[in-house]
């Protein structure tokens, strides 16, 4: 299936100059959506890892259902401020900002291998951000999964120490 189909662009969003990728579209299309989860569980079928972490907040709308086909604990990854127990956290900047993610303390386990799953990989920041918090936590990056990639912005070579895979670029 071709996933572009389903991405909608919306230029100057956020702000003026930004292109966003929109996954309403796929999400909107249980079809896309399934070729989605089912992408990400062909991939990471045979990785050994403990747990998924969900970056928020499109990273939990495929974290968790690979999570539940998988039989494996859900990791969420969110804004300062959003997690009511203990947390790590780690600050970082975007193509159009900075800000600052948090893990609850105690959540992945010294040694734990876990997967990381957002939408999209643009700069770097957020994914980078959110293995640093596994990393604080104890854990090991199992690999970072992802729906969209842009490839000419840098992420995956700011990533280049972790298995990024991406079911589309652009």
């Amino acid at each position: 299936m071709d996933l572009k189909q389903y991405i909608r662009d919306v230029p100057d969003f956020p702000k003026p100059g930004i292109l966003f990728r929109d996954i309403t579209p796929l999400l909107k299309d249980h079809h896309a959506f399934s070729a989605v989860v089912n992408g990400f569980i062909a991939r990471y079928w045979d990785l050994e890892f403990n747990s998924v972490v969900g970056v928020e907040s499109r990273g939990f709308l495929f974290g968790a259902p690979l999570a539940y086909q998988m039989n494996k604990p859900f990791v969420p990854v969110r804004k300062e401020g959003k997690l009511p127990a203990h947390t790590h956290s780690a600050e970082y900047s975007l193509e159009y900002g900075s800000n600052v993610m948090e893990i609850h303390s105690g959540d992945i386990a010294p040694g734990e291998p876990v997967l990381i799953l957002d939408d999209l990989l643009a700069t770097g920041g957020t994914l980078e951000a959110a293995a640093r918090l596994v990393e604080i936590s104890g854990g090991v990056v199992a690999g970072i999964g992802l729906v969209i990639e842009l490839t000419g912005l840098g992420g995956r070579e700011r990533l280049s120490n972790y298995d990024v895979f991406s079911l589309v670029q652009y």
